[in-house]
């Protein structure tokens, strides 16, 4: 038996009940506080008498009784059980009721729920996970491991990640990105959304103000809430963030951090453009509040030339950038990362390491082991091929199903459109009947933080086939009123 009955029946010899009879009432008792359940495998009369340490005609006339009153029953060859109908099922005891106090978090938004169909289902912006090169993955995970030297890799590593990837991504950073960035004042992380979250605590005290796009990403408005930060909301138009308007809120409020998708917005998919860029650089350091850089899809760019992130420039003192490997790999692939200045991210590292004393050590030498050799750039080209045929298909199918219903601008790069639809609609509504239709969709409505309806959807595009686009977005169609 996994739990050792030694410990759930306590025999006292010494006591003036018989022995048998403490033992059926100590099985009763299991029962009725639902350890032991209706169908329950009962050791045999040997095992249990050697465990607790009796005679074994005395849990034979234990089992007896118990079969007698209905809490057990026996099948010939196979054994004792907890019977499948109880006696007395309204005298079981009852069980503590919680009088604790926690947090009750909300959850982030998510894909629809898992269905018994297939379904089409136009995510938040994710990679295709059948392009991912999971044969070079898995070679290089097993060579990680035929080291001689592997045992070393065992123990506790650097809280700040293996250095050899901090060191593979610090040359990423600077051969495709422009940014100088040394590896001491980068942290690895389980994904972008511990970056996220460690930055919060490690900046936010309870009442500072953190400014965020609207629409805007939700986990990050409700990371930083929960951090303690009094959230402001702060428009979006086509060249990105209203900069203007935040410089007036700088004179009225002390802001403590900014929080910005500027290469491709969540949910918009709009550009920062140049302009705004510079003039919210320039802001940062004359108010003093960080510039909260999330960069989660920046390879993926078709129609311009790609834009430095804001991180690169050399006026960005202030600047924490958040990005990941996820995208570039797959959703699975747990590999973000942290840059900063180097006394941020010792901070930051320090409350790392007391929520997770480091990651997965082997993924993160096999997953630097393909940035050396090239592994992963090569993937990124090929990849970016193809989803550059279905960012075209996307605006191609949005014509043939959705013209006269809805307005979209071609995003210059990303993996989803922002879809706005012409008449007011209800996007919880509308992705319950899509749902019917075998088409899963994100309702928008936990974007809006200032409370206005959006009235659009965010299409990813890049994990469906043409065939799938096609057919998604003809069904979408047929729900969409005129």
């Amino acid at each position: 038996m996994l739990r050792p009955w030694k410990t759930m029946l306590q025999i006292n010899l010494e006591d003036d009940v018989a022995v048998y009879q403490q033992i059926a009432d100590g099985i009763i008792a299991e029962i009725k506080k639902g350890r032991l359940k209706p169908g329950t495998a009962l050791p045999g009369s040997r095992i249990l008498a050697a465990d607790i340490g009796v005679n074994r005609k005395t849990v034979v006339l234990a089992y007896e009784a118990l079969t007698a009153a209905g809490w057990l029953e026996s099948a010939h060859k196979k054994g004792t059980f907890v019977a499948a109908e109880l006696p007395e099922v309204k005298q079981r005891t009852a069980t503590a009721t919680v009088n604790f106090e926690f947090h009750a978090h909300d959850g982030f938004f998510a894909a629809a729920p898992a269905a018994k169909r297939k379904l089409i289902t136009f995510n938040d912006g994710l990679p295709d996970v059948r392009l991912a090169p999971l044969d070079e993955l898995a070679r290089s995970y097993r060579r990680i491991f035929q080291q001689k030297a592997r045992w070393r890799m065992m123990g506790y590593g650097h809280v700040q990640g293996e250095e050899r990837l901090r060191i593979a991504i610090a040359d990423m950073l600077a051969h495709k990105r422009g940014m100088n960035i040394q590896p001491g004042q980068l942290c690895i992380t389980r994904g972008s959304q511990m970056a996220l979250y460690l930055t919060a605590r490690t900046i936010i005290r309870t009442g500072d103000t953190v400014v965020m796009e609207c629409p805007g990403y939700f986990p990050a408005w409700q990371t930083f809430r929960d951090a303690g930060a009094d959230m402001l909301p702060l428009g979006v138009d086509e060249k990105g963030l209203k900069v203007d308007e935040l410089e007036s809120l700088c004179r009225r409020r002390r802001i403590k951090a900014v929080y910005v998708t500027p290469h491709h917005q969540f949910p918009t998919a709009v550009t920062m453009k140049m302009d705004r860029r510079l003039q919210l650089l320039a802001l940062s350091n004359k108010y003093g509040f960080a510039v909260i850089e999330d960069d989660y899809d920046h390879e993926y760019h078709f129609e311009s030339k790609s834009l430095l992130p804001l991180a690169s420039h050399e006026h960005a003192a202030n600047v924490i950038y958040i990005s990941s490997l996820s995208k570039l790999v797959a959703p699975a692939v747990r590999v973000g990362y942290v840059a900063g200045p180097p006394a941020f991210i010792e901070a930051l590292s320090k409350l790392r390491a007391i929520i997770d004393r480091q990651g997965d050590t082997i993924m993160e030498q096999a997953i630097a082991e393909l940035m050396e050799d090239g592994a992963i750039a090569r993937h990124a080209r090929r990849a970016a091929a193809v989803y550059r045929e279905r960012h075209a298909l996307m605006n191609q199918y949005l014509q043939q199903y959705l013209a006269g219903k809805a307005d979209w601008r071609i995003p210059e790069g990303g993996l989803a459109y922002w879809v706005t639809f012409l008449r007011k609609i209800n996007t919880e509504k509308i992705a319950r009947q899509l749902l019917d239709k075998g088409v899963a969709v994100i309702p928008t409505e936990p974007f809006a933080f200032d409370g206005k309806p959006l009235h659009a959807l965010r299409l990813g595009f890049a994990s469906l086939t043409p065939r799938e686009l096609k057919e998604g977005l003809r069904i979408i169609g047929s729900v969409i009123p005129s």
